[in-house]
This record gives C-alpha cells, sequence and structure tokens, in this order.
C-alpha cells in the first residue's frame, strides 16, 4: 500500500521527467534541423518554408541565444489563439477535441475546491483507522483522509451523500451548457462551411439486383423515379482492392526509381547497382535503374490487366454508389427518409466527405455486415475477459508482498527504504500503460473487420470498445478484484460483520494505485507527447537514410492527426476516476485538475503547429463524449451506494438511489434536445444554403464539380469508362430503362423525369 512518501517519491519522478521534457522541447523546436518535427502543419499548408542561415551551422543549430531566453514563450502561443481562428485553421474536430479537456477542467475544479473544504476535514477527524490498525488492516497516511476513516454507522456519511448530490448536479449543469455550446458550434460551421460534395451526396447501398438491368442502369432508373427534380448523377462502388494493392507497390518501386536516376545523374561515370533479395540487402547483385524499370513495366502489366477487369467485370460492381442531387436540400430528403416500403433494401446515409471514405470496406456485400459485427462482439467479449488475467498478474506484481513471494532472492534488495518507495510509487502505473500499449491497434483492426466505411465512424468504434475494455479491466478490475486479492487474507479470517466494515473501508484505498497511474501517463506521459521523441530520430533515421525524393520527405514529416480512438477513452478513464474518487477519496482530485489543465495546453500547441486533420466529421463525436461522461457519473453513484450500505448507513443510502434515475433522465432530455444536430441536417438551413449559391453562383456546374468526387483513388489520375449519365440539360422526358415490359406513361412523361 503506498503511502504518502511513496506517492511523493512519484510525484517527484514524474514531475522532473516532465519537467525534462519540457525543457528539451524547448530546446529543440529552436534547432532548424528540427523545424519539420514540430511545425510539420504550417509546412504542409505551404506557409512556413524551411530555414535558411548564412552559414552552414546556422542552417543545423540556432546560435541566436536571446530565443533561448524566451524558450517558453510556445506556452501563451497555444493559448493566444482565438477559437474561431482555431476552427479555421485546425478544423471543428479538432476544436472541440480539445474541449474535452476544458469540460475536465470545468467540472473538477470547483468539486476539487470543494471536497477538499467539506469533505477533507470530515474525513480526517474520523480516526477510525487508526483504532483498526490492531487488527493488521492495511492503510496509509492518505486513507486517513477519505472515507474509510469514517466510524461505522456515523452521521458523518450524510456530509457525502449531500456532496456526491452537489458533485451530479454540477457535472449535470457542465455537460449542459457544453452539450448546448457543441451543438451550436457544429450547427454553425455547418452553415458557414464553404460547398463540399458530401453535402450533395448521399450513401446508397444494398442495392437490389434486377435481372433486366446492370447495378448502374438500375441505380439511374430507380432515383430518377423516386427523386426526378433533384437526382443529378451517381459513381457506383468497384471492388479494387487488389488493385490499390498494385498501385501502392508500382508507386514504393517508382519511388526508387527515381532515387536511383537521381543517383545516377549526380555521377554519370558509375551505375548504381541494388540486389534483388531482401530490402536490397539479399540476393543477385545488378544494375538498379534496369531492376527497377523491369519491376516497374512489370506491375504496369499487372495493373493494366486488374484495371480492365475491374472496369468490365459486373462481378467488380458492388450493389452500392454514392448518388449525388442538385441540391442540398435534395440530398437530405434523400437520407433522412426510408426509400422503399422494404427497410431491408436502396439504404441510404450522409456521404462522408471524400477523404473521410475507407474505400476497402465498401466492397464488403451488406448482407455481410451482421455477421461481422455479432462474431467481433463475440471476440471483444473473450478479448475483454482473458486481459482481465494478465491485467491481474502485472498488477499483482507492482505489490511489494507479491513480488518477494513470487521473487523471494529480490527481498533484501526491495526492502530498502528508497527501492520499496519508488515500487510502489511508481511501478503500477508504468506497468500499466506498457501493458495496454498494444490493445488500440487490435480493437482497430477488428473495428475495420466489421466493416465501416468511414475513418471516422471506425474511430468512433474503435473508440467505444477501447472505453469498454478500460472500463472493466482497468477500473473495474483494479478497483474490485486488486482490493480483494490484497485484503484475502483478512478477509478468510473474519467475522460477517468485520467482513463488511474491511470491505468499506478497503475499496476507496485502491486510489494510491490510480495516483501513480495519473502521476504516468498523465504528467509525465502528456509532457513526452509535446516532446515527440519517437518522431524526432524517426524523422532524421528517415531523411538520412531512407528519404530519396521530396515526396519521401513529406511522407517522413507527416505528423498523422489525432489518434481519437485511443486518446477520448484515456481521458474518460480520468473522468471516472475524478467521479468515483471525489465523494470517497478527495486527495486524488488535484492530480486530476493538474493532469486536465497539462492536457488541455499540450494538445492545444499540437494541433495548432503538429496534427494535420485526416478527415472532418463536424465533431459528430460528441453524443459519445456526452454518453460516456453521463455513464461514468452513474457507475460512481451506484459505486457510492455500495460502498456506503457496507458501512453501517443502510438507511440514510436510501437517499442515493434517486441519483442514478435523475442522471439517466437527464442523458435522456440532452439526447432528444442535442443530439438531432449531429445525426440530421436541418431541410431550412439547406435550403438557405442552396438558396444562397444559386443567386451568387447561377452558373454552377454541380455535374463537373461531383463527377469525379467518389471516384476510387485508384482511378482518378486515370481514364476509364464511366457508366453514362443523363444530362439534365437535355430535353429527355424518358426515363432510361432496358427493361422490355416497362413503359412510362403518358402522365410521367409530360413531367419531364429526369
Amino acid at each position: 500500500m503506498a503511502s504518502i512518501a511513496d506517492i511523493s517519491l512519484s510525484a517527484a519522478i514524474n514531475l522532473l521527467s516532465a519537467l525534462a521534457f519540457l525543457v528539451a522541447f524547448a530546446v529543440l523546436r529552436l534547432q532548424p534541423f528540427n523545424d519539420r518535427v514540430y511545425f510539420p502543419k504550417w509546412y504542409l499548408k505551404g506557409i512556413r518554408g524551411s530555414p535558411t542561415g548564412s552559414t552552414a551551422v546556422k542552417k543545423f543549430v540556432n546560435l541566436d541565444f536571446r530565443t533561448y531566453i524566451r524558450f517558453l514563450n510556445w506556452m501563451p502561443a497555444a493559448l493566444h489563439m482565438p477559437e474561431p481562428e482555431l476552427i479555421d485553421h485546425a478544423g471543428l474536430d479538432s476544436a472541440v477535441f480539445i474541449r474535452i479537456y476544458l469540460l475536465g477542467l470545468k467540472i473538477f475544479a470547483p468539486i476539487t475546491l470543494l471536497a477538499f473544504a467539506v469533505l477533507v476535514p470530515v474525513n480526517l477527524t474520523g480516526n477510525t483507522l487508526e483504532e483498526q490498525g490492531a487488527k493488521n488492516l492495511t492503510y496509509s497516511d492518505i486513507d486517513k483522509i477519505s472515507i474509510s476513516n469514517i466510524p461505522f454507522g456515523s452521521d458523518r456519511f450524510w456530509a457525502h451523500i449531500a456532496m456526491s448530490y452537489v458533485f451530479s448536479c454540477w457535472t449535470c449543469y457542465s455537460l449542459y451548457k457544453e452539450y448546448k455550446n457543441v451543438a451550436a458550434m457544429r450547427l454553425r460551421f455547418l452553415a458557414a462551411e464553404s460547398r463540399r460534395p458530401d453535402q450533395f451526396s448521399v450513401l446508397v447501398r444494398n442495392v437490389p439486383p434486377d435481372p433486366d438491368e446492370s447495378v448502374t442502369e438500375h441505380i439511374e432508373h430507380f432515383f430518377c423515379v423516386n427523386h426526378p427534380n433533384h437526382y443529378l448523377m451517381h459513381q457506383v462502388v468497384y471492388n479494387a482492392n487488389k488493385l490499390a494493392a498494385i498501385v501502392a507497390q508500382k508507386k514504393a518501386l517508382q519511388n526508387w526509381f527515381i532515387y536511383y536516376q537521381n543517383k545516377y545523374e549526380r555521377n554519370p561515370s558509375r551505375r548504381p547497382t541494388t540486389r534483388t533479395g531482401f530490402m536490397g540487402l539479399l540476393g543477385t547483385k545488378v544494375d538498379a535503374i534496369d531492376h527497377y524499370t523491369e519491376s516497374i513495366d512489370t506491375l504496369s502489366k499487372e495493373e493494366a490487366a486488374e484495371r480492365e477487369s475491374v472496369v468490365n467485370n459486373p462481378d467488380a460492381i458492388m450493389p452500392a454508389a454514392f448518388v449525388s442531387f442538385k441540391t442540398r436540400w435534395g440530398a437530405v430528403v434523400c437520407s433522412q427518409t426510408q426509400q422503399t416500403s422494404d427497410p431491408t433494401i436502396w439504404l441510404t446515409e450522409w456521404a462522408p466527405e471524400p477523404r473521410d471514405v475507407f474505400w476497402e470496406n465498401l466492397a464488403i456485400p451488406y448482407f455481410e455486415l451482421n455477421m461481422r459485427r455479432l462474431v467481433m462482439t463475440v471476440a471483444l467479449f473473450f478479448l475483454t475477459f482473458c486481459f482481465m488475467v494478465p491485467i491481474a498478474f502485472v498488477q499483482s506484481l507492482a505489490n511489494i508482498e507479491s513480488i518477494m513471494k513470487v521473487f523471494p532472492f529480490l527481498k533484501p534488495v526491495i526492502q530498502e527504504p528508497s527501492i520499496k518507495s519508488l515500487v510502489q510509487g511508481f511501478l503500477p502505473g508504468i506497468a500499466l500503460k506498457i501493458f495496454l500499449a498494444v490493445l488500440p491497434k487490435i480493437l482497430m483492426a477488428m473495428s475495420k473487420i466489421e466493416g465501416f466505411t468511414s475513418l471516422s465512424s471506425l474511430d468512433r468504434r474503435s473508440a467505444s470498445k477501447y472505453y469498454l475494455f478500460i472500463l472493466i479491466n482497468v477500473f473495474l478490475g483494479s478497483v474490485i478484484t486488486g482490493t480483494a486479492f490484497q485484503q484475502l487474507q483478512q478477509f478468510l479470517n473474519q467475522t460477517s460483520a468485520d467482513f463488511t466494515k474491511t470491505v468499506g473501508s478497503t475499496i476507496p484505498m485502491k486510489a494510491t494505485f490510480f495516483i501513480t497511474y495519473i502521476m504516468v501517463d498523465g504528467w509525465a506521459g502528456i509532457a513526452a507527447e509535446v516532446l515527440r521523441l519517437v518522431p524526432l530520430i524517426t524523422f532524421h533515421l528517415k531523411n538520412a537514410f531512407l528519404v530519396k525524393t521530396e515526396q519521401d520527405r513529406e511522407m517522413a514529416m507527416d505528423p498523422g492527426s489525432l489518434d481519437f480512438a485511443t486518446s477520448e477513452p484515456r481521458i474518460q478513464l480520468y473522468f471516472m476516476l475524478g467521479q468515483v474518487y471525489a465523494p470517497v477519496t478527495p486527495f486524488l482530485l488535484p492530480f486530476i485538475v493538474i493532469f486536465f489543465g497539462f492536457a488541455y495546453l499540450i494538445f492545444r500547441h499540437q494541433i495548432i503547429n503538429v496534427y494535420n486533420q485526416q478527415y472532418e466529421s463536424g465533431g459528430s463525436f460528441w453524443p459519445d463524449v456526452h454518453g460516456r461522461v453521463v455513464m461514468g457519473l452513474i457507475i460512481s453513484q451506484i459505486l457510492l451506494m455500495g460502498l456506503l450500505s457496507t458501512r453501517g448507513t443502510e438507511t440514510s443510502t436510501l437517499a442515493l438511489i434517486a441519483q442514478p434515475i435523475l442522471t439517466f433522465w437527464f442523458h435522456r432530455y440532452c439526447k432528444g434536445l442535442f443530439e438531432s444536430a449531429f445525426v440530421k441536417f436541418p431541410l431550412q438551413e439547406a435550403m438557405v444554403k442552396d438558396t444562397l449559391e444559386r443567386a451568387v453562383e447561377p452558373n454552377l456546374n454541380l455535374r463537373v464539380y461531383l463527377q469525379n468526387a467518389y471516384q476510387h483513388p485508384v482511378f482518378q489520375d486515370n481514364d476509364f469508362e464511366k457508366p453514362a449519365v443523363v444530362d439534365d440539360e437535355e430535353d429527355n422526358p424518358l426515363i432510361k430503362t432496358t427493361r422490355p415490359t416497362r413503359r412510362v406513361g403518358k402522365s410521367e412523361s409530360e413531367t419531364g423525369g429526369c
């Protein structure tokens, strides 16, 4: 059980680590040769260029010592950019993401002050743990200011009940205000947003087969009949996954060819050579230019054959398409309505923006999706509960007594006071962080197997899985099973009355483990984020050995985007810890507040200077964020009820029953009030944007604007046979169809059709 001395040592280690990371970052970011690592976003936007110097040394090292005096000016600079400018610079998704940290500050800063003013004095004067110390109950000085120090059946628990209601009310108020603000931000963003292809397009899936028409003809006929005044065009979905793999392989070979060609031009007296084996290091030695020329020619033939097969093979056309309309109003109506009496066919949804499309999953037949998701749900269940065993083992080894039992030869070393403090105050948090490092990639792979068609939906689905995993394994596994195993020896030798007292006293004691985790992950870990040590080393290694062309340099510099699938569930863990331990162990709350404040500063800097947004969903993930914070709040309320019921306050605990019910009602209220802004687009707003666009750009040709918007990337640089479309300028009253037994009536012909 970690004591205040252990926590202090851990705090010192993590604070010094964070300070070292920040100082290293402040110095490294000033060096010209690191400029592309710490300011890549400005390079990708074309605003920033490589630093120049009068001498070779100045191109690599900053010799202006005045800049080192102001080495911390990046902190106020990160907070200086106004939010509207931040949205314009980084996008609404990034701006809304960092508001999660701001929400944490708004919730927990007042709660911390109130908890220390009210609950800490109440807990500290309980003196129960000192009386139970003679019974060999394990506790630390931190537990003396927790609820464990309150006497059994004491009226002091009414303070915790009252504060629980106050904390819940403040949390719900903060959530309501933030949900309202983010919903308003999203609607303003969509109303002010410039023209994008997804505003006019819907994704249509599960197109039923027709014996008389091809997929593209069937789609065109259906929308000409059912959306005659608004349908514009469509682009069918091809299964081009194999072609995409060939194209990617060919691009890699072309990059090597350019590299060796440039090398030969610099030294024409010597032809460059390479080897045909692994990474050009093994195998037969050959002329590099001739080798890559031959390899590219071979792949070009394979690409042409596969391209021809995709275009001409009817089986390569999937029963899905991106359908575009003449107006936003038409796209809104189509995406938000059921197309036929059969709800399983002609399924429509908003098309993701082109850079958000995950093309590989569009080739999955729709009828496979439910089976895939069922299989992945079962797999997630087994993964979650199978992971509990190794996590419990890792946490048990982080306990001094357990280590001495497993490794008795380490007993003399571990019993040294400094080593003991290090193990109990630092090892548990770092062990858990390392153990969870590989999990997000597994969960993302599972989400891809489920068949989601956009990168944003993949991120949200993976985040949901990761949150469930953290809730069950990290939180519940640590609090419940961890405490039970630690006190198992005492539990077996106690009477039933003493057993309930011990459970009520020992559950809050797990707070010390989470304090060490917060300091490792939330302090030192966040400081390491701004240092970008791995990207720094990787960039310079690539730049020295692998960069062959300017395209390679851009790829080496590319920082990627914010990892929502991993970051958001980790933030939710901090929300849950604060909510659970606020009325139980208030000592944990300052660590939570420091995390949210520090992380807000760091990530605001990162989205301004580093991360390049991969897609823009308009903050559509906020309902998930709100729902998970509410779920954590309800869990904390239920756990508090269970805890107090073991402390001889069964009657007063009944006062807490209304809390989770009211919180769930609050969630349903917010869901009904705000969620539609994140899943639907108002018809009125669509009509306003259409009317304004017609007035400003009366000659806009939408067909030209949209014709290649949702074309598979492997076709974008090549001409291929596209399905014919009806020209809306053409006087063609008949709806094209190849069905010999179906005719268009006179009334339909006179309307003008499509």
